[in-house]
């Protein structure tokens, strides 16, 4: 049996996941976790082989935590199932310790396939993408300058674009509001753009928002 852990924040998604693991003999659903903090409490009190982990959770981004549960077991299995596009997010997730990388959008059938090839200790990316980076091992999204952020800075990018003020990032992040500025500061700088439109504008032209 494979016991799973779906951390989404989203009720309706959790609930067809579970629908769906109900119909197979061998995956069974062990806990859910809502948020960041919920998923690394559940990580630690659960038995479970494999994580199923949203990028973009409300309060912790989803890298961050995938980076403390492989720091708490390296061995630790995690598949990030995102809506975000995989050429945007997958490369930086499975760099980031991920063993593979879905967006929400995949057939149920591919889904199951890949829990179960990542249960027996495989990875998992795209065939296309695979291929590219066989072929093309410098990603046209490696060109990009937000695949220069840290995550840190990646993440208090995605929460400006997301229309968050300097001080409700500080508080999400547990950060003052001046170090959420020197990060709002270095991000405009290295995108050399000058205010906050530019960002949505570039981040809605690379489609990094939902």
């Amino acid at each position: 049996m494979i016991n799973v852990l779906i951390a989404d924040d989203h009720a309706l998604f959790r609930d067809g996941l579970k629908r769906i693991f109900n119909e197979t003999d061998d995956i069974n659903v062990v806990a859910e976790a809502i948020d960041g903090k919920d998923i690394l409490k559940k990580a630690r009190e659960s038995d479970w082989d494999i994580a199923l982990l949203d990028i973009n959770l409300p309060d912790i981004n989803g890298l961050d935590i995938l980076k403390r549960i492989l720091s708490a077991n390296a061995s630790s299995c995690v598949l990030v199932l995102s809506m975000y596009p995989e050429e945007e997010y997958a490369i930086r997730a499975i760099r980031s310790g991920a063993s593979g990388y879905l967006t929400k959008d995949s057939p149920t059938d591919q889904l199951i396939n890949v829990i179960r090839r990542l249960a027996k200790g495989g990875k998992y990316v795209n065939p296309e993408l695979a291929e590219k980076l066989l072929f093309n091992p410098v990603m046209e999204s490696d060109k990009l300058t937000h695949t220069t952020f840290s995550d840190r800075e990646f993440h208090v990018f995605k929460l400006i674009v997301a229309g968050e003020s300097l001080t409700s990032i500080a508080n999400k992040l547990a950060l003052s509001v001046k170090t959420v500025s020197t990060y709002r500061s270095r991000i405009l700088e290295k995108m050399n753009m000058k205010n906050n439109a530019q960002l949505v504008r570039y981040a809605i032209q690379h489609r990094l928002v939902e």
